[in-house]
């Protein structure tokens, strides 16, 4: 079944920072672009406070926190499972783990071809 592969995922410690973050500011939304500097790692942010554009792709969510990608970023990643992690470091600029001594950080694996074809019949 399609949905029982997520194209997003997290580690215990990002839930676990997405809940402490979540606790501070409210409902929470990612965005993953692509490029360099802030806009290679995924961006937190509190819901309303990033506009989406019509292009932008829905991955799945994380503990009920929405994560979008850009769509050429997507047409990249598109066959990679995205593994959001947290680490020791600075976030992003915007970002609201930015000040924290912790970010967010995306790992990956490409998906095996069965789930790439179950993924294919169910596009995000």
């Amino acid at each position: 079944m399609a949905d029982a592969i997520p194209r997003v995922t997290a580690t215990p410690a990002a839930l676990a920072f997405i809940g402490e973050l979540r606790g501070r500011y409210g409902p929470l939304m990612f965005f993953q672009s692509g490029g360099c500097c802030d806009g290679s790692a995924p961006m937190c942010y509190p819901v309303g406070e990033f506009t989406l554009g019509d292009d932008d792709v829905h991955l799945g969510d994380l503990d009920g926190t929405p994560f979008y990608i850009g769509a050429q970023q997507f047409a990249y990643w598109r066959r990679t499972q995205l593994i959001i992690d947290v680490v020791a470091g600075n976030g992003g600029m915007f970002s609201l783990d930015n000040g924290t001594g912790r970010r967010f950080l995306v790992r990956s694996r490409l998906f095996s071809d069965e789930e790439w074809r179950q993924l294919q019949d169910a596009p995000p």
